[in-house]
């Protein structure tokens, strides 16, 4: 086993500096630090027993604490939050961090938007950002914007940035910006680790990089490597070399956060195996499998991305699963199914010695594995649940465990749909119709479901019908002119529009609206045409019922008048309920037609003359009321009206004018009147007096006249 170690891996000067710092000042008791040192769970647990804690904010820090600024350096915000916790501080931010901090102090005063090419949430470029007035962060690994809105910006780098990306979009910002000031602010240990390591890699079989996975110069190592080797392998200790496929000349390297004593336990552990006279390659192969298309195999995943998932295998070479091979649902993204870590069993569908990967589907193992599964669903007549994942000619597509099923239009409901898009997203139960085998097609229905269920849920409610319930809770399905259906559960009925309310409505929406929760009854059901008829009503709410309980005949009650007719008015008593006042029932005196005394609107005292609940109808008067308050206040004697009285009947006409509604005859007022004042009735005569009038008194043709008016 031939292993090439490089003369520039481990610590940088800076994290060398700041863990000595660190590991000096906690002999004299606890510091503090905010943040980790350096990117390394090793690391930090070792100083961390020495006295070294991490807090992760100023706000945490006791009053007075001894303090140490890492070699990322902090922002002049942080500074002065420390001040006023009057802490004591040890600086060890690295030199060449400090060099960016007072090129973007001194660029930024002079009116520069400082562009610091990096990852915005990396502490180092949070530090920089925070000692300008205005900033602006680029990532490396993307492309440079258009910064054409700044008159002047100055350039600097993360000091662990790729050299070749800084470059590409510094020349590009040089073409874009009128006055562009442009520092190389990469740390030269960092550049210097990074050729290094791609020397190297370009002649090595298998490339490990030792670091925390966390690290950012260590993730960059990696990357450089990866463009001249491809085998490469990251691991933060020993422990990872059991997921290392290491065969050839290996070559290693260490990103700065990862100590000497981690890197020397990855060589210990290499030349062990070295001593037991087995090169690494052959004792990593003993354990390697031989792969197939066609396969069925089991990894690790290691990588998640966009487009791809990476999964470790026993193998020489890793797994790949495209997107496009996770699901047939296109919906599905490779971060919705899968972490690091997760375990993976997938169908090998390539295997590629000149690309060095392995194509590998969990589409395919599903649906090898679903088809069997359908088949026994379709044999054993069992129902399934499936999703519909999109519309197709003639219907829809529904996706169950990776097998797609072709649900005909005619089968997608129990009833007409005219818009099949309304199904997609939705999870639908499926019974399959029919298999082809030889096709590998599926034909299902949605419709042979709902059909059966409808059914036993119309057995259900006749059921409770024949019971003798006739009381329901439904739920509003659609409103029309003449009414609302009701669905009752599997069985719909209809409340009439004279069933919603006790008023008169123009359109149940009125009353109800669709999605409403209702109580209903049964009015009438018809088990042989599927009709019935509901109530909605409550009893207690009838209008006749709630006069019953509040008027009575001969009470004298305020009403609006609602309407005017040749023969009357009609008034409103409650909500519901109108009155006639017939027109003779409206003045003491003849009237030619309503509107000449009443108007609609207008409110009227009148007295309850008659109830005629078996009928609904209510007689009205005004007239009643006002015999009582214009009646003279003393009756003329007898004797008066006989004198007065003239010597032949008046005519017809007169008497009608003159003559109450009522006048008894002539002879009753003569008998029974007293010699002072008769009683106010007996004043007012009825008209039927009329025809008792003496005929010697009263012309044959004017008495005839008279009864007719």
């Amino acid at each position: 086993m031939n292993i090439e170690l490089a003369k520039s891996a481990g610590f940088c000067f800076g994290v060398s500096n700041a863990v000595k710092m660190a590991e000096e000042e906690a002999k004299k008791g606890i510091i503090y630090t905010l943040g980790p040192i350096i990117h390394n769970k090793h690391e930090t647990d070792r100083l961390d027993r020495l006295g070294i804690k991490i807090i992760g904010d100023v706000s945490e820090l006791p009053e007075g604490a001894r303090v140490l600024i890492r070699s990322h350096g902090v922002s002049l915000a942080v500074e002065n939050a420390l001040k006023a916790k009057n802490a004591e501080i040890y600086d060890a931010t690295c030199p060449f961090v400090k060099k960016i901090h007072n090129i973007a102090s001194e660029y930024s005063q002079k009116g520069y938007t400082i562009i610091i090419v990096g990852n915005k949430n990396h502490p180092e470029v949070l530090g920089i950002a925070g000692r300008c007035k205005k900033s602006f962060v680029i990532s490396p690994d993307s492309e440079a914007p258009d910064l054409s809105e700044f008159d002047r910006v100055c350039v600097v780098s993360q000091t662990t940035a790729k050299e070749k990306n800084y470059k590409k979009i510094t020349n590009f910002i040089k073409n874009t910006c009128k006055d562009a000031v442009i520092f190389d602010t990469i740390c030269k240990a960092t550049q210097k680790r990074q050729e290094e390591a791609a020397e190297i890699a370009s002649h090595s079989d298998t490339f490990i990089v030792i670091g925390d996975k966390n690290s950012s110069n260590t993730r960059s190592l990696a990357q450089v490597a990866a463009d001249v080797c491809k085998n490469v392998y990251q691991i933060e200790d020993a422990n990872g070399l059991k997921n290392v496929n290491a065969y050839g000349l290996i070559g290693i390297t260490a990103g700065a956060s990862a100590p000497d004593w981690i890197i020397k336990e990855v060589l210990k552990t290499m030349e062990e195996t070295k001593r037991d006279e087995l090169s690494f390659a052959e004792e990593v192969e003993k354990t390697l499998i031989t792969l197939n298309t066609g396969d069925v195999v089991r990894g690790t995943v290691i990588d998640v991305t966009p487009t791809e998932v990476y999964v470790s295998l026993a193998y020489k070479a890793d797994g790949v699963i495209p997107a496009s091979q996770i699901s047939d649902d296109p919906s599905v993204k490779p971060a919705d199914k899968f972490k690091i870590g997760d375990e993976v069993e997938a169908f090998v569908y390539r295997v590629s010695d000149v690309e060095g990967t392995v194509g590998l589907s969990i589409k395919k193992l599903t649906s090898m594995r679903s088809w069997t599964n359908i088949e026994a669903a379709y044999e054993e007549k069992r129902d399934i649940t499936g999703k519909v994942i999109e519309t197709v000619h003639g219907g829809v597509i529904a996706l169950w465990e990776g097998v797609r099923i072709f649900i005909p239009a005619s089968l997608a409901n129990d009833r007409y749909l005219s818009d099949l898009s309304v199904l997609v997203g939705q999870e639908v139960p499926i019974r399959i119709r029919d298999i082809n085998r030889g096709r590998r097609k599926v034909i299902g229905s949605i419709k042979d479901i709902l059909v059966e269920e409808k059914k036993k849920k119309q057995e259900e409610f006749w059921a409770k019908i024949d019971a003798g319930q006739t009381e329901f809770d439904g739920k509003v399905k659609t409103l029309t002119n003449f009414g609302a259906f009701v669905d009752l559960g599997g069985v719909d009925g209809l409340i009439h529009i004279s069933e919603l309310s006790w008023t008169h409505i123009k359109h149940p929406s009125e009353v109800l609206a669709v999605g409403d929760d209702v109580k209903v009854n049964i009015i009438d059901a018809n088990r042989e045409t599927g009709k019935i008829s509901l109530g909605f009503r409550k009893k207690e709410d009838n209008p006749w019922e709630i006069l019953k309980a509040t008027k009575n005949e001969g009470d004298i009650i305020d009403v609006k008048i609602v309407r005017l007719t040749a023969f009357g008015a009609f008034a409103e008593i409650i909500p519901g309920i109108d009155g006639l006042i017939h027109i003779s029932q409206i003045a003491n005196k003849r009237i030619d037609k309503p509107s000449d005394v009443l108007k609609v609107g207008e409110t009227v005292q009148v007295k309850i003359v008659s109830i005629d609940f078996e009928n609904k109808k209510v007689s009205l008067s005004i007239r009643a009321l006002l015999h009582v308050e214009e009646a003279p206040a003393e009756a003329p004697a007898a004797e008066e009206v006989a004198e007065e009285a003239p010597a032949e009947a008046p005519a017809a006409e007169e008497v009608a004018e003159e003559a109450p509604a009522e006048a008894p005859a002539a002879e009753e007022v003569a008998e029974e009147a007293p010699a002072e004042e008769p009683a106010v009735e007996e004043a007012h005569a009825e008209e039927s007096a009329v025809e008792e009038v003496p005929a010697e008194e009263e012309p044959a043709a004017e008495a005839e006249e008279k009864t007719e008016e």
